[in-house]
């Protein structure tokens, strides 16, 4: 796509793609590459501005990540952010070294001087740091901009040959003016205008589909999610009845799940798709008997959808190709080049290593949650699918800690749906980003009926966020969940206790599992 862009080089910290997530929030298209990036492709990539991440190295170290300084002669500008900035300091001749105080969370700066990166912020502001190292000297040529009491350069920049640096995140929430410093660097610094829409990506997605699949056979994975939903809608748009939506129902679905899927879907659904589901949860569940390893739990569903696919594709005669809903942050939480693997998501890290497909294509791969949401509602497709709970590949599976049995997918079914339930009749349901009952290993010793019970406690969680790479633990009202839990103890069978998740994501993940 011919679009203006900013080139992110990634350094290995786990959170970068949400520098990425926040300039195209600015409207300004921004992709992510390894470090290695020659300085050949990222000529080609053409960007109007780079950004450095962050990364957990210290840059003077030996087998340090460290990048051509011939990138600084591009005339191109940079903006280092953390491990960034330190190493734009490294290499041009500044000093760095291990911090006597390391800073780690909010933290007050001082900005110093006119610099267009501070345009329009508070001469002191709140900013996220998180680092061991400083950097005690700056190169020549740059001032500083702004320090903190135990960060004598907390900002630099050498105006003549556009290179900024921020020893903090101005990619995160607690950054309090992170998206003003961003938009300044984004705008007022490279000259972007801002053509980055979600109408145009899908016109030119469904031209590329278009072109890609010609009079190919499809066949999309649809779980009736979010994410696959506007996949397949997508797909519809671009190439009509060469694709056939196959919805597995591997039995982890929430209460009455499949129901709603086909009838919003199949053949009574305004969609009019071909589409078939297929009862696959036996196949699963003998597949899942004895496994507790949460990793392993996630690999053995992704192999078992694909294989599901692949029996239904040779039913369906020739396919040659699989559609999958596949996000940004399922990508970066697999292990994006040098970052930690999370979890691996079905649909991307849980993949076999041979398919039976011609190629495994994902439209939305490069958009993040809220993107896929606007994309959705450029298609035409109703808020409320748009805006649905969403619900990972893995169901149920990776919300039951340890073994899935089929007693244990009753009872969290069950709790979830009531605990959803008595949300919406609270009226606060919209106000949550995701929610939902999860059933820990725990057994513990109750009272019921004058008699002691020893049973399982159900987990809830409740979390906000817009980009699902943070979140942070919902205030639910206490009179709603004393409801919530009373019928869920008094309700479900083999549940005696309840309890409430206060953990925000990071350190927690937003799913148990």
């Amino acid at each position: 796509m011919k679009h203006e862009k900013i080139l992110v080089l990634d350094f290995g910290g786990q959170y970068n793609q949400l520098i990425a997530r926040r300039v195209r929030e600015l409207n300004v298209y921004c992709e992510v590459h390894p470090y290695t990036m020659s300085l050949e492709k990222i000529k080609e990539f053409d960007p109007k501005g780079i950004i450095f991440t962050g990364g957990p190295n210290s840059c003077y170290l030996p087998n340090s990540p460290v990048i051509d300084k011939e990138i600084f002669e591009l005339d191109i500008p940079i903006l280092g952010i953390c491990y960034g900035s330190q190493l734009m300091a490294h290499l041009l001749g500044g000093k760095v070294l291990k911090a006597d105080v390391s800073e780690y969370g909010k933290t007050e700066i001082n900005i110093v001087g006119d610099s267009k990166l501070f345009d329009d912020c508070h001469r002191q502001t709140t900013v996220w740091m998180s680092h061991t190292d400083y950097i005690k000297e700056q190169p020549k040529n740059f001032v500083v901009t702004a320090y903190s009491d135990d960060c004598p350069i907390a900002a630099m920049e050498d105006e003549k040959h556009k290179l900024y640096a921020v020893q903090f995140h101005p990619e995160v929430m607690h950054t309090v003016e992170g998206k003003m410093m961003l938009k300044n660097f984004v705008y007022l610094i490279c000259g972007c205008r801002g053509d980055w829409q979600m109408a145009n990506f899908v016109k030119q997605s469904i031209k590329d589909l278009k072109e890609k699949i010609g009079d190919g056979k499809v066949l999309c994975a649809l779980s009736g999610g979010v994410d696959s939903s506007v996949a397949a809608v997508l797909l519809s748009n671009a190439i009509g009845k060469q694709l056939t939506c196959v919805f597995v129902d591997h039995g982890l679905l929430r209460k009455n799940e499949a129901k709603e899927v086909e009838e919003v879907f199949g053949p009574k659904g305004s969609y009019k798709l071909n589409f078939i589901k297929v009862d696959a949860s036996e196949r699963f569940y003998q597949k899942l008997k004895g496994v507790t390893e949460p990793e392993r739990k996630r690999k053995i569903i992704g192999e078992e959808f694909i294989r599901v696919f692949e029996d239904e594709a040779k039913n369906i005669g020739h396919v040659d190709y699989l559609v999958q809903g596949t996000i940004y942050p399922d990508v970066i939480e697999s292990g994006l080049r040098k970052s930690a693997v999370i979890k691996s998501h079905h649909n991307v890290g849980g993949l076999p290593s041979v398919v039976d497909f011609k190629e495994i294509i994902e439209p939305l791969r490069l958009l993040f949650k809220d993107e896929v949401r606007k994309v959705g509602l450029e298609l035409g497709i109703p808020s409320n699918l748009v805006y649905r709970q969403p619900f990972p590949g893995p169901g149920l599976g990776i919300r039951i800690i340890g073994e899935v049995t089929k007693e244990k997918i009753k009872i969290v079914q069950e709790a979830d749906y009531i605990y959803r339930e008595e949300l919406t009749k609270a009226g606060i349901d919209k106000e949550l980003g995701q929610y939902f009952a999860a059933l820990t290993n725990m057994q513990s010793v109750g009272v019921m009926g004058d008699e002691r019970t020893y049973e399982y406690a159900i987990a809830l969680r409740a979390v906000n966020t817009s980009d699902f790479m943070t979140a942070d633990w919902a205030r639910i009202p206490y009179d709603v969940m004393d409801i919530i839990s009373r019928r869920i103890v008094n309700e479900v069978k083999g549940v005696n206790r309840v309890l409430y998740d206060f953990t925000s994501k990071p350190p927690a993940t937003i799913e148990f599992e």
